[in-house]
């Protein structure tokens, strides 16, 4: 007889887009400040490694004993991991004494949307 507990599965909130692309109108002041806290995260090295690892890890989500060999100590990764979950280009559940990060795909989608329209004009 087993005593697990079956938990209901929760939605992910879908992200908002951060902007339209640059082509289509100018960036209101709101959507400017958003859309640079997420580049401004991802223009440190070490972040966009971080964020490089979550990415492309199995299944788009990674432990942070996973990810934590990018050459720095690990007070220093956990304060990028900060950055870049205030950004909003992560999220993160504690599982047991881990932590696991995974990517946010409707942002990650916006920011793209961004740039390519942008390059193709």
């Amino acid at each position: 007889m087993s005593t697990a507990k079956v938990l209901p599965l929760l939605e992910p909130e879908a992200a908002a887009p951060c902007c339209p692309p640059l082509t289509e109108r100018p960036l209101t002041a709101e959507e400017a400040e958003r859309t640079a806290l997420m580049f401004k995260a991802l223009g440190d090295p070490v972040r966009l490694r971080l964020f490089s690892a979550i990415a492309s890890h199995e299944g788009g989500e990674a432990c942070v004993c996973d990810i934590s060999d990018v050459g720095v100590s690990q007070p220093t990764v956990s304060h990028h991991l900060k950055k870049l979950k205030e950004a909003g280009l992560l999220s993160s559940e504690r599982r047991g004494t881990w932590v696991y990060y995974r990517v946010e795909p409707a942002v990650l989608a916006a920011m793209g949307q961004l740039l390519i329209r942008a390059a193709a004009a």
